[in-house]
């Protein structure tokens, strides 16, 4: 077995951190796979409540925004289909959001016992969120199947948008990751933002119809929304033309992303010596 070893001075941590990262990729393995057996121990249906949860929000989500709330879906597009294109998306970056806020503190024990670079901890942690979003992308194939929809060329832009879903959820984790170390409040907090999130967040409606109300005072900040752009595009590239997307929404979601990334690497990054002491 091949062995390596690490020597902790001064300043080694900036000059090799990256390649330490590297070095750990066995570690980064390991730390996947243990969240993903812990996620389903002792469950009786196990990965089955990846196709689940998907599964039951959609019908409820159909039933309370198509029949009650009579909203429309884009034209030519069956309402299921939109709503778990949105529910596909959203549960990705929701799971890996909060799976990355809470890393470190999860992961107390082997901050307070061994060296190793600690961006390890978020960046194992999207595994779980990784195979729920297989398991519910494979239960909107055979929606899609059900309802005889063939998907197009659009379909080839489908692992960009998945890329952006990740890297939002690392660009806004990795700020709550930092901060849950020394204010547990947040552990409180970050449940409440999911959920706040789902409903100002296309997912159950088309942003079609908030583009038909252009005119209000509250529709520029929709826009602002980095998921919009993030969950529409994901929408179109299954669903193709009909559905509703505004390239303009991926532009401002690509830069909100783009520079929240940066900032929270650099905090992550500034922050994580001092986690020994915070935790």
């Amino acid at each position: 077995m091949k062995t390596q070893e690490v020597i902790i001075e001064p300043g080694r941590a900036e000059r090799h951190y990256w390649r330490d990262l590297w070095r750990n990729r066995e570690l980064l393995y390991i730390l996947s796979m243990r969240d993903v057996s812990v996620r389903y121990k002792q469950t009786a249906l196990g990965t089955a409540w990846g196709l689940i949860r998907p599964l039951t929000t959609m019908l409820i989500m159909v039933f309370v925004f198509s029949k009650i709330a009579k909203l429309p879906a884009d034209p030519g597009v069956p309402y299921p289909l939109m709503v778990l294109g949105g529910i596909t998306v959203w549960t990705f970056f929701s799971t890996a959001f909060t799976q990355i806020s809470n890393s470190v503190t999860l992961n107390s024990n082997l901050v307070t016992k061994v060296y190793f670079p600690r961006l390890l901890m978020p960046l194992s942690s999207v595994a779980v969120s990784f195979l729920d979003f297989l398991v519910s992308l494979g239960l909107f194939i055979l929606l899609a199947i059900w309802y005889r929809f063939v998907p197009d060329w659009h379909l080839l832009l489908l692992p960009a948008f998945i890329v952006m879903a990740l890297l939002a959820s690392f660009a806004f984790g990795l700020f709550f990751a930092v901060v849950n170390v020394k204010f547990r409040d947040i552990g409180q907090l970050i449940p409440f933002i999911v959920q706040v999130g789902f409903y100002v967040c296309p997912i159950a409606y088309s942003s079609r119809l908030v583009a038909e109300k252009s005119n209000e005072w509250w529709a520029p900040f929709y826009w602002c929304n980095p998921l919009v752009g993030i969950i529409d595009g994901f929408r179109w590239s299954l669903l193709g033309e009909r559905a509703y997307f505004n390239p303009q929404s991926l532009l401002v979601s690509a830069t909100i992303v783009g520079v929240c990334l940066f900032l929270s690497l650099y905090f992550f990054r500034k922050r994580e010596n001092t986690f020994v002491d915070d935790i």
